[in-house]
């Protein structure tokens, strides 16, 4: 079995739920290849080699172009904050190495589309590139989306779309990255809404082409992460709202917030279709509700599918029908993915022009906030 040497760059929160996915999917699932956990990377030396030994990485750097040079190393994982996706994803693919970057894709749209023409490029040699979006990974999900494709809910026409989390609430919450524009890109809007663009988009198998939306800011200022005494600006939304309507007519309404007290981790979707309609909340997540609207009136409901059944998406590698599985299981399901499509030489799903695709509508929502609620077509978020 050939091995492929990973490189992770970004050791934190996201770093540490991807060194577990990669600890475990060869020893899960049957693959074309054997990825081999070679160098955890960060910009903090001390910290990065005790993660390193912490999380299974055989070394650690500080320096991830020296890790580019390597031929020990064939793919490079990405879980930095967004403002160095774009210069380390379009130099490890220029490199000649595969290339997973968490969502979103760039803190812009110009970004975005080098990091898209960087990954065509690479293409042709074959060098695949994916986006990080694990929701789509999630068993639940994977089987709405075959039940969808299958024509069970018929013509779409509604898609309702929520993530809800409550950690900014306490105004004395310290201002990290994720509260900076020019490290983050945009706050929930990016954080969480980017997640909502690309389930929705993945599951009804359709672009989103126009959109409405506002933005808002809750608490202006933050106390410091190394001085509480002082505080300095959130430039970025607390919580954004938007609606949409997508290239075959459906009609969509997204809410992300971080100030949802009492929702930790509240992403909802459902789909209202001609012939029926999905639901899904990922605080339970094993559970996908299907209606079946041809079925007769008096019988016809919603019900509760429990998707652990070994013929659903991923689950004949894992375990007995009714032992559920939690969120890091999505990550092992993405590299599963990714490995497979590097080994077979297929574009994986999602690229990164699904990635810019997000981009896109994120921009377009900030714009139309920007201009007062105006509609604002997809398309001209890339001017």
């Amino acid at each position: 079995m050939n091995t492929l040497g990973v490189a992770l760059v970004g050791h934190a929160f996201m770093g540490a739920v991807h060194s577990h996915a990669w600890r475990t999917v060869g020893r899960v699932f049957d693959l074309p290849v054997r990825p081999e956990m070679v160098v955890l990377c960060g910009r903090r030396k001390d910290a990065v080699h005790e993660d390193a030994a912490r999380f299974g990485w055989a070394e650690a750097s500080d320096d991830w172009k020296a890790v580019l040079l390597r031929d020990d190393v064939h793919v490079v994982d990405i879980c930095t904050p967004g403002d160095s996706h774009a210069e380390i994803a379009t130099s490890a693919l220029e490199a000649g190495k595969h290339v997973l970057c968490e969502k979103p894709l760039a803190n812009s749209v110009a970004e975005a589309v080098a990091m898209a023409e960087a990954a065509d490029r690479a293409r042709r040699s074959g060098i695949q590139a994916m986006v990080g979006f694990n929701y789509r990974r999630v068993p639940a999900l994977a089987l709405a989306r075959e039940l969808i494709e299958q024509g069970r809910l018929g013509q779409i026409r509604h898609v309702r779309a929520q993530y809800l989390q409550d950690w900014l609430v306490d105004p004395r919450a310290p201002l990290t990255w994720r509260l900076q524009a020019e490290r983050a890109g945009s706050g929930a809007l990016g954080d969480l809404g980017a997640h909502l663009v690309d389930l929705a988009q993945f599951l009804v198998g359709d672009d989103i082409i126009s959109v409405c939306g506002l933005v808002d800011t809750f608490v202006p200022e933050r106390p410091l992460v190394d001085d509480a005494e002082r505080t300095g600006p959130v430039t970025v939304d607390d919580a954004a709202l938007f609606t949409a309507r997508f290239r075959d007519g459906a009609l969509g309404t997204f809410e992300a917030t971080r100030y949802a007290t009492g929702r930790k981790n509240g992403l909802r979707i459902e789909i209202n279709g001609s012939t029926g309609s999905l639901a899904f909340d990922f605080e339970s997540m094993n559970e996908l509700s299907f209606h079946d609207a041809t079925e007769p009136a008096g019988t016809a409901g919603f019900r509760r599918i429990l998707a652990t059944e070994p013929d659903h998406p991923y689950l004949s590698a894992w375990y007995p029908p009714g032992h559920l599985l939690g969120y890091e299981h999505t990550f092992t399901h993405q590299l599963r993915d990714l490995l497979i499509a590097i080994a077979s030489r297929t574009t994986p799903s999602p690229d990164f022009a699904a990635g810019l695709r997000v981009q896109r509508v994120l921009d377009a929502v900030q714009r139309s906030a920007a201009h007062h609620s105006r509609w604002i077509p997809v398309e001209e978020a890339s001017r």
